[in-house]
């Protein structure tokens, strides 16, 4: 008797966690696939978010996936992709499908005239204008299941999550440095101190971000065109800093690509600049005058770093005099990635996580 109670607990109680879990690894899974489907559509998305979205049958299978690349969202490119939605399909989507009449008609509309019959999404829509979406399709019905590999996909949109939470855009900084942490040699040379492989890695940052800021001492010394060489890739924004003038004929004032001039050297001014502009993400390739006042401000979210074997003793650092004089007061940040490009080391480190 004994041992028949004990059975009759472990069927009761056990089992039925043992799917429910066999089941929520599925849906783990296939929120990573939708996480990595969004990171396609960084650079193009701003002000909106990047969201990634699966349709999969009864069967378990992956009948549609679309990314949000401006235009329609994710969820109704997903929706719309098929004549017909199966009985019994669960949409899989990175972000809460959205409350709001915008440019596009509120997905959570859509998705209950679709007739799905279940969403799973991973960060809740925290944008009061569009919120409420999971709350809408459970009223109508519709089995809701949130927060499905959260973390991860929270770090994935962290530059619309971050605009969202603190008003202004996220500020990643690149810095391409010798292992002694100098940008540029005594004499003001500082092509190249990274190998091409690690150029062509920047490339790919440029190509996946709304805007380039530089100050006007690094457009005066490096005439940059800011440009990214992937192939078919949109070219991102580019905004100078500064009260000096541009010469007319450098790269920066040719047609290839959106270019903006602040004459100032206001931080906060910048920040009131670039929200008007409506951009998520900034990739900061200037000097360390800029780079210096953008910390002392607190707002280098991200800091990827292109670190050279070699070592030059003297030149230009990548940062100038904080004004730090303890280590309670140093700036700290956490690295969450580092990987070999070629012969150079490339470094990702973050604030706030």
């Amino acid at each position: 008797m004994y041992l028949s109670a004990v059975l009759s607990y472990v069927i009761f109680f056990c089992v039925p966690r043992f799917f429910d879990w066999g089941y929520l690894m599925d849906y783990m899974q296939l929120m990573a696939q939708a996480d990595e489907l969004s990171l396609r559509g960084l650079g193009m998305t701003a002000p909106n978010p990047i969201v990634g979205a699966l349709l999969i049958d009864s069967q378990g299978l992956i009948i549609a996936q679309e990314f949000h690349n401006s235009g329609l969202h994710a969820e109704a490119k997903a929706i719309n992709s098929l004549e017909q939605i199966p009985s019994g399909s669960t949409l899989i989507t990175t972000l809460e499908p959205c409350n709001h009449q915008g440019k596009t008609a509120p997905c959570s509309d859509l998705i209950i005239k679709s007739g799905i019959k279940k969403v799973v999404y991973a960060v809740t829509d925290s944008n009061d204008l569009a919120k409420g979406g999971a709350e809408k399709l459970a009223k109508a019905g519709v089995e809701v299941v949130a927060g499905i590999l959260k973390e991860q996909v929270t770090f994935t949109n962290r530059f619309w999550l971050n605009k969202i939470r603190n008003s202004r855009p996220y500020f990643i900084w690149k810095v391409a440095m010798s292992l002694d942490a100098k940008i540029a040699a005594a004499d003001g040379t500082s092509k190249w101190i990274t190998g091409e492989a690690a150029r062509e890695d920047v490339a790919v940052l440029r190509a996946q971000s709304d805007l380039i800021l530089i100050g006007t001492g690094t457009a005066l010394a490096d005439n940059p065109s800011l440009n990214t060489s992937v192939n078919s890739a949109r070219q991102p924004k580019r905004l100078v800093m500064g009260k000096r003038p541009i010469p007319t004929d450098f790269k920066l004032n040719d047609k290839s690509a959106t270019t903006y001039f602040l004459k100032s050297n206001d931080i906060s001014e910048l920040i009131t600049y670039l929200n008007r502009l409506e951009v998520n993400q900034v990739l900061v390739e200037a000097g360390a005058n800029l780079g210096t006042a953008l910390l002392k401000h607190g707002v280098i979210d991200e800091v990827q770093i292109y670190m050279a074997p070699s070592i030059l003793g003297s030149g230009q650092s990548f940062v100038e005099d904080l004004q730090i004089n303890s280590l309670s007061e140093r700036i700290n940040y956490k690295i969450i990635n580092t990987k070999m490009i070629d012969n150079d080391l490339k470094i990702t480190l973050v604030r706030g996580i």
